[in-house]
């Protein structure tokens, strides 16, 4: 055994010097954004956790056959668990869980929060760009409403999460938005 951290844990600490590197103030603001989801009503888009390395899906894809995918490594179901602790730790109220019907971010949600209802409009847009803005869309209309009895999570694609907020997520990060006519993006958190 090498003694070697896990990529997941490498990424960890790479993100927590950072956050120690940038200060208290960066502290402080991603304490205010975990405070802000205690109260409910905000969006959450969540990139899938970490898969096997490579881009895209193989030839052969199939969205109803998880062997035919790029799926959660070990690091990625550490991070998705790390994901699902950070919200229960903290006592963030979680309404609903949509996902994209692949199963790295089915798999994602479920380990972190226990539950995902798949939506197509959150599937993988990376190899489909004609499918991008009529997903986002509908994706967008949801985010008009603020969701009732805490915070609506959706497990997506980083190319997703992108065009919805601009922010190009790390993986199983958590890009915060609160909803409205004009949704705006409000942070990112850090996971320990």
């Amino acid at each position: 055994m090498s003694g070697r951290a896990s990529p997941a844990r490498r990424i960890a600490r790479a993100a927590a010097v950072l956050l120690a590197l940038a200060g208290p103030a960066a502290a402080q603001a991603d304490e205010a954004l975990w405070d802000r989801l205690k109260a409910g009503g905000h969006v959450i888009l969540i990139r899938h956790a970490l898969t096997d390395p490579g881009v895209g899906d193989p030839p052969g894809f199939r969205v109803e056959d998880c062997s035919t995918q790029r799926n959660l490594n070990a690091a990625g179901r550490e991070e998705a668990a790390r994901l699902g602790a950070a919200f229960a730790r903290r006592g963030i109220p979680v309404a609903q869980v949509l996902s994209s019907r692949w199963c790295r971010a089915l798999d994602t949600a479920r380990i972190a929060f226990g539950r995902a209802q798949p939506w197509p409009a959150l599937d993988n847009t990376f190899e489909t760009p004609q499918r991008r803005e009529p997903q986002m869309r509908e994706v967008r209309r949801a985010l008009t409403q603020a969701p009732a009895g805490g915070n609506l999570v959706l497990v997506t694609h980083g190319v997703n999460v992108q065009a919805l907020s601009g922010v190009a997520p790390g993986t199983a990060e958590p890009v915060v938005m609160r909803p409205g006519a004009r949704p705006v993006t409000l942070g990112r958190l850090v996971l320990p």
